[in-house]
């Protein structure tokens, strides 16, 4: 058995190295079901592969805080002022909120919510979540993950 060599590098070092170890992270954790207790842990992953630096300004597409929220989604959760997702306390508030959306969405779908599953959902939508089970195997969306990932950031 061959024994896996990390490179101590900073999750600021590349947003390929950094993207890359936030979702092995992601998927280490897929293996459990997502729930009360893992949702801390799943959370921070989902904060160090969206805003690992805590930047205040706005990413590409107009995404704020921690959780790098859209506006659309913050107003799925809130009435909160979208201004407010650079500050740390009310983002946490609003990712678990989204994630226990994104949870029972999964649910709904006959899904298990595992931190697979609510990550890809994160990422690209429950309903692409979703469907990109009902045409691939669990393993090659995995794969389709973390090309996407690597590819995107």
């Amino acid at each position: 058995m061959s024994q896996l060599t990390v490179n101590p590098l900073p999750w600021s070092a590349t947003p390929v190295v950094r993207h890359w170890s936030a979702t092995c992270l992601l998927l280490v954790l897929g293996c459990v079901a997502a729930g009360a207790s893992e949702r801390p842990a799943i959370l921070e992953a989902i904060h160090h592969l969206e805003n690992p630096r805590n930047l205040i300004r706005p990413g590409p597409r107009g995404e704020l805080g921690a959780y790098q929220f859209r506006e659309e989604t913050w107003r799925m959760h809130t009435t909160m002022p979208f201004a407010r997702a650079i500050e740390r306390a009310c983002s946490d508030h609003v990712a678990g909120l989204h994630f226990e959306w994104i949870r029972r969405g999964l649910e709904r779908a006959g899904l298990p919510p595992s931190a697979y599953f609510v990550a890809l959902a994160w990422n690209g939508g429950l309903k692409a979540a979703v469907r990109s089970e009902e045409h691939t195997s669990e393993l090659q969306s995995r794969q389709y993950l973390v090309c996407r990932l690597l590819l995107e950031k």
